[in-house]
């Protein structure tokens, strides 16, 4: 199968909401509690684990990794759901904060560090 575009995971998203009748709980307050919500779902992944046992457990266990994928997808929908809401054209909004952080992070004084472009 093809990778659809954003549009596309829009367009779904939207229809999946539309037939529910869930519009009315979509603003964008309410969007943004959802979207921490399931991120925060991500952060059991790592409870009482180490950053090693994490990635072996993914790296073996099929479930594991398919929970993390539910949960990742949970929080992309929520994501355009809600840039969708406010008016965000969230690709444009991801090209234009990438030219931001290139001249933040210039390859000469970020390669290989994790400092903060205020710090570099």
């Amino acid at each position: 199968m093809d990778q659809a575009t954003l549009a596309d995971l829009l367009a779904r998203c939207r229809a999946f909401r539309d037939a529910r009748d869930w519009q009315r709980f979509h603003s964008a307050f309410n969007l943004i509690v959802s979207l921490n919500l399931e991120a925060a779902e991500l952060l059991e992944f790592t409870q009482w684990q180490t950053e090693q046992g994490l990635a072996e457990r993914l790296a073996t266990e099929p479930d594991a990794r398919q929970a993390l994928a539910h949960e990742c997808a949970d929080v992309m929908m929520y994501l355009l759901m809600l840039s969708d809401a406010a008016g965000v054209d969230l690709y444009q909004s991801v090209i234009d904060k990438l030219a931001i952080n290139e001249t933040r992070y210039p390859v000469d004084k970020a390669r290989g560090v994790s400092t903060k472009y205020r710090d570099l």
